[in-house]
């Protein structure tokens, strides 16, 4: 099975996002093909969290995990510091009070 390039995951989840009327940007663009991809969820109310694919070596699952949480200045500082890692690194910021980011639906793990 081939896996689908950052470019066209990006696009198919910013369109999910845009269908439940949940307010998203590209913070950061990364590579096309192969770029990873960090989600920040902000609540709008000084606090944040970002999120990481994660990959289960023993079960080949993929689910997304908290990478950091809490103000949104040190979320976007530990972001920062990531991109300074990996340049490949796409950033998307889901903008959403009721705390939504959609990443626990089917197929976005993948």
């Amino acid at each position: 099975m081939s896996r689908l390039t950052a470019d066209i995951w990006v696009s198919a989840y910013l369109n999910r996002l845009r269908l439940e009327g949940i307010p998203a940007f590209v913070v950061a663009k990364g590579d096309a093909t192969a770029g990873a991809v960090l989600v920040k969820l902000n609540t709008l109310d000084g606090q944040a969290r970002a999120y990481q694919r994660s990959f289960d070596m023993m079960t080949g699952a993929r689910s997304w995990m908290v990478l950091t949480e809490g103000e949104e200045r040190e979320v976007d500082e530990a972001i920062a510091r990531q991109c300074g890692f990996d340049p490949d690194l796409w950033v998307i910021e889901v903008e959403d009070r009721a705390g939504r980011h959609l990443l626990d639906q089917p197929g976005l793990a993948d």
